[in-house]
């Protein structure tokens, strides 16, 4: 079965999850490629764009580069990212044809969407010199938490899909950075418990902790500065840049720093035309993010899955909303309009439903999900 075809037939979510039948595939698969030098990125909110950093100023620099993300946007691609572009198509169907044969027809199968397609991305990436993985919503029990990391990066952890990884910051935390193995950077938290979760761990594994040196933009390198301000960069992408430079800085790799003017970190914030930009966040600690970016009030296109905080995000958000135009999305997992009508009425909100017009005189700001970002794409290229 072609590799499209095999995918659509994996359900995304389950109702219970094996933990340990990602390491007995892996175990399978280990004899059969070679590991490059690994980082694992972890947390909560900044996990895309502080991997790309790393990956792409590493790949600028000489180094052959693989990164692994999810989810996508448009096109599962996007999730295997190799060299400086997302994996063709035929990649993906050889590293697939080969993975299928070195698993065989039962474990393929058996192993969950995120779990099969993470295995497929060491297969495409075995020829690397770096391999950047991004967590999904977990760390300890998550997929990619399979293999040996050189380096842990510990991005910003908030409070997000508790009922896998608990109730409080502490429980988050813990979930999270139990996945580290030899070396923790700890980018700049929200929250003081995590920086004392990460001493804990760190010291009861013997690993290295290495606090990142952001202060706030009066301690960035004026040359990252510029290149910020040439990119419309807000200040939690410095801070993500600053964390990935200096992860860059512990893994000996030497970067240009002006490499990232050619960077491109679509659905972070991004400027999709000079008055609609696109960010694929959708927790609180993302909409406070958020908050401190615009410059202005906008016009919010959005939508929630139900497992969100949709009534905290758009509570935090409100000092920067006009209105919001409530956007259809399809998942099985979205949460009802109704639910969304509600929120916006108990905060006094005004809202309508997005019918695909925008009004050139308008400043819009699609959030919500990456279905969000997904969902109002499509509807805007039918109308361009």
């Amino acid at each position: 079965m072609n590799f499209k075809d095999f995918l659509e037939n994996k359900p995304l979510y389950y109702k219970e999850i094996d933990h340990e039948r990602v390491h007995i595939a892996y175990k399978m698969l280990k004899p059969h490629v070679v590991q490059p030098r690994t980082v694992h990125v972890v947390g909560t909110n900044g996990k895309g764009s502080t991997g790309r950093m790393v990956a792409h100023l590493a790949y600028k620099s000489g180094q052959s580069v693989g990164h692994f993300s999810s989810p996508h946007i448009v096109k599962f691609n996007e999730r295997i990212w190799l060299n400086g572009e997302d994996a063709s198509d035929e990649v993906l169907e050889v590293a697939h044809q080969r993975l299928f044969v070195m698993l065989g027809d039962e474990m393929s199968h058996a192993l969950s969407y995120f779990e099969y397609t993470t295995l497929l991305a060491f297969v495409v990436f075995e020829a690397c010199d770096i391999m950047v993985l991004e967590a999904g919503l977990g760390g300890e029990f998550d997929a990619t938490n399979v293999c040996d990391k050189e380096l842990s990066i510990i991005t910003p952890i908030g409070i997000d899909h508790q009922a896998f990884l608990g109730d409080t910051i502490e429980e988050i935390a813990s979930t999270k950075i139990r996945s580290i193995q030899n070396h923790l950077l700890l980018a700049p938290q929200v929250y003081s418990e995590v920086l004392e979760v990460a001493e804990g761990i760190c010291q009861n594994l013997g690993a290295e902790l290495s606090l990142c040196s952001w202060s706030g933009a009066e301690s960035v390198s004026p040359k990252l500065l510029m290149v910020a301000k040439q990119k419309g960069w807000s200040d939690y992408l410095v801070e993500n840049a600053t964390v990935a430079l200096q992860a860059l800085d512990i893994l000996h790799i030497d970067y240009d720093v002006n490499d990232l003017k050619s960077l491109e970190l679509f659905g972070r914030f991004y400027p999709l035309t000079k008055n609609i930009r696109i960010d694929v966040g959708h927790n609180p600690l993302a909409a406070q993010a958020i908050v401190k970016a615009l410059k202005e009030p906008v016009v919010l296109i959005y939508n929630s899955l139900d497992d969100k905080d949709y009534e905290l995000v758009l509570r935090t958000l409100k000092p920067k909303i006009k209105r919001v135009e409530i956007i259809a999305i399809d998942s099985q997992r979205a949460t009802t309009l109704e639910a969304i009508e509600e929120a916006l009425n108990k905060l006094k909100i005004s809202y309508s439903h997005f019918n695909t017009q925008i009004d050139s005189n308008e400043n819009y700001l699609v959030f919500g999900s990456f279905y969000v970002v997904e969902r109002f794409l499509k509807g805007y290229n039918s109308e361009t």
